[in-house]
């Protein structure tokens, strides 16, 4: 079960803009992330390359929490908003819940949910 200390330094480096160091830093070496029913991506390096590629592709991203972070056990849950800015400057949000599994204070997989037709808008 995660530490609410824990839980929260993985929210504040989202907040901060630090997605590639929270990989880094929460996830496990074999840790795999899914992105509402796709094909999960496995592997702490290979999340890692793929937040790259995302922030790459835009001009700023930006993560705001949405409420506490719930803790059950080895279980979190976190509702995000994202905003996501182009070369052109033109924002588009997201909203989703994560929900996490960890093992102690490492991450081991998180599923993303959410409406993709959001980003459309």
């Amino acid at each position: 079960m995660p530490s609410r200390e824990i839980v929260e330094a993985f929210a504040r480096h989202l907040e901060a803009g630090d997605f590639v160091g929270a990989i880094e830093r929460f996830y496990t070496p074999d840790a795999a992330t899914y992105e509402n029913n796709a094909v999960p991506t496995v592997g702490r390096d290979k999340l890692a390359a793929k937040e790259r590629g995302v922030l790459a592709a835009f001009k700023e991203v930006k993560a705001v929490r949405i409420g506490p972070s719930l803790i059950e056990g080895d279980n979190v849950a976190s509702r995000w908003v994202f905003s996501f800015t182009n070369a052109e400057g033109i924002t588009r949000t997201l909203e989703e819940v994560a929900w996490q599994t960890w093992r102690g204070d490492e991450l081991i997989e998180e599923r993303f949910y959410y409406d993709p037709k959001q980003l459309g808008r």
